[in-house]
């Protein structure tokens, strides 16, 4: 008998919650796959030309993989620390993403109140995620090995394929938490090694969300009526280039003998960049509201995902307006008419600023609205990773109500971030503990039992 989900009774879905919910009738009722030689075999049987059978690998497929590979210890009724870390995936990354972002707005407060011990607090956010990211390359990459031929059919998962650029987005705020904590303490050296990552991170945000969405086109079948916000993810790296830049040239000291960095060179080329992917990213979001006219809001486990929405135009908004008001430092000295360019230029970023704010409290008001229900006896949300899209966007969006309070000189706008700021490390907490036990209480990376006759 078929369950609820339309899927054959046995066959369980391995669930992220960022993953798109399946057509009733659209979605093929494929038996379960099993290997014809050993544990793994599945993996290795395709590895010669995966993007020849992309199709065969959605969200069952990848999960049934992977709980082949595990056979023996389901046989042995045994389940250990290795059958775990094989349940690991990419959207791991976006523990990082949020704890690295969280680092970031603690910076941009002590920063403008000169608080030593905010800073200090800043400081342990950026060396716990240092640590949190190492963990999740050791981990992922024990599960890619254990499990051969997963890495490159993660890039064929419709659930998982979206969040490999979350590895990209992590690597962006952590440089710039270097740059913040380390470039102010530190020689030049650190800085013209921040300027020269730079350049790195702009070339590798463009390959890897170009490259995502060419695989994802080329292999993936998303309808409009299964859009969710983890569309836009591909986009995230790019979104990441003006708040790096505005970093970089913010804490750019200038000393007797030391070179001066080329920044308006980070500056223009942070803003096409930035640009390209907030309209890549808009446009997306248009879809994602038509989805919402005529199929509801998305499903329990997917909620969450909706905070995503906020990220682009808070990015854009924060990077935007803070090198806005750094018009007179980035542009050259014998610049014609500078004084009159540096005003036009301050004030035009925060004009698009303040509409482009709008837009992303809209999305937080209408992202809150949609838990609702959930005040409510009788409906719950299980924990999944979904619940650090609570932080990572809305860091964006307290670091966007900062800059425009900086930008119009508006104490209730910096008290507003400061409340916002304070709120958004509370649920950090709450979402990590909640994590924590999930873990304990095997919610997450446990098997799931898909082959019930293997």
């Amino acid at each position: 008998m078929p369950d609820d989900s339309g899927r054959p009774a046995g066959l369980e879905t391995v669930e992220d919650g960022y993953g798109t919910a399946p057509l009733d009738g659209n979605r093929s009722r494929r038996p379960p796959l099993r290997s014809q030689n050993r544990p793994g075999g599945l993996a290795r049987n395709y590895s010669h030309n995966p993007f020849q059978h992309a199709q065969r690998y959605n969200g069952e497929t990848m999960a049934q993989m992977i709980s082949l590979a595990r056979i023996e210890s389901r046989r042995r009724g045994k389940i250990g620390i290795r059958d775990r870390i094989c349940c690991y995936q990419w959207t791991w990354f976006t523990m990082t993403m949020a704890t690295g972002g969280v680092a970031n707005v603690l910076y941009s407060i002590s920063n403008t109140y000169k608080l030593k011990w905010l800073e200090d607090i800043g400081v342990a956010f950026f060396l716990l995620n240092l640590v949190l990211f190492i963990m999740n390359c050791v981990l992922i990459t024990m599960r890619f090995v254990m499990v051969p031929g997963s890495f490159m059919h993660s890039f064929l998962d419709d659930v998982e394929s979206l969040f490999i650029p979350s590895v990209v987005v992590s690597i962006a705020i952590i440089m710039t938490n270097i740059t913040q904590y380390g470039c102010p303490h530190t020689g030049p050296w650190l800085q013209k090694v921040m300027e020269v990552l730079f350049w790195v991170y702009l070339a590798i945000s463009v390959i890897a969300s170009t490259g995502m969405y060419l695989v994802l086109w080329s292999t993936q079948t998303f309808p409009i009526q299964t859009m969710t916000p983890s569309w836009v993810f591909p986009a995230y790296p790019l979104l990441l280039n003006a708040t790096f830049a505005t970093n970089l040239i913010s804490t750019d000291r200038v000393g007797p003998g030391d070179p001066r960095s080329n920044r308006l060179a980070v500056a223009t080329t942070a803003l096409t960049t930035q640009g390209t992917g907030f309209l890549i990213s808009f446009m997306i979001c248009a879809a994602f509201i038509y989805r919402l006219m005529t199929q509801k809001l998305p499903r329990d486990t997917q909620r969450p995902g909706v905070f995503i929405s906020i990220g682009p135009p808070a990015f854009t908004v924060a990077g935007l307006v803070l090198l806005g008001q750094q018009a007179n430092d980035i542009l050259p000295p014998d610049y014609p008419d500078k004084s009159q360019a540096v005003f036009v230029l301050e004030l035009l970023s925060t004009l698009i600023g303040l509409w482009l704010w709008g837009l992303s409290v809209w999305f937080f008001v209408v992202s809150v609205g949609s838990l609702w229900k959930y005040t409510r006896n009788g409906h719950s949300m299980p924990f999944q990773m979904t619940w650090w899209s609570f932080v990572f966007p809305n860091t964006a969006l307290v670091n966007a109500t900062l800059a425009l309070a900086k930008a119009l000189g508006s104490n209730g706008l910096q008290i507003y971030g400061c409340v916002m700021a304070a709120a958004l490390v509370l649920v950090w907490i709450i979402v990590f503990v909640m994590m924590l036990w999930s873990l304990w209480s095997r919610q997450l990376l446990w098997p799931k039992e898909l082959d019930k006759e293997g």
